[in-house]
């Protein structure tokens, strides 16, 4: 009984120091780091929600997909700035909207090939954001 317990509390311990460990890595990241840390928990989001639509685990998939829709909502259209980004940041918010639709679409119709085109165009997005590096006076 006691090591059942131990392996518990061990895993709450694990989890609650990789959580210390995101958090961190989130409140020391540059605004540059942040948007990479953005697509790549899309992008996690989007592989796990594959995963469980292929066990047909209904409840995770729709967990996952709204995690990646709420990413890149929240985070990276969020993060965009119209007024300094002119036209690409207009032409990658009409991206991260049809994103948003792709993943709504494969979460009501468990259409994975929606999934895999939302992965494969934040992926494009992500290493091409990746390549530019940080930018002196922000991003």
């Amino acid at each position: 009984m006691n090591t059942i317990r131990g392996a518990g509390a061990y895993a709450r311990g694990a989890g609650a120091y990789a959580k210390v460990g995101v958090e961190s890595g989130v409140l020391s990241a540059s605004p540059h780091q942040l948007i990479v840390l953005l697509f790549d928990g899309a992008l996690s989001s989007i592989r796990a929600a594959r995963l469980h639509m292929a066990e047909g685990n209904v409840q995770e998939k729709g967990k996952s997909i709204s995690k990646a829709i709420d990413i890149v909502n929240n985070g990276l259209l969020a993060a965009l700035d119209a007024e300094r980004g002119g036209e690409i940041a207009e032409r990658l918010g009409s991206l991260y909207d049809y994103i948003s639709r792709l993943l709504l679409s494969a979460n009501l119709h468990n259409d994975d090939k929606s999934l895999q085109e939302a992965a494969q165009l934040l992926e494009d997005i992500g290493s091409a954001w990746r390549q530019i590096g940080p930018q002196p006076g922000g991003i």
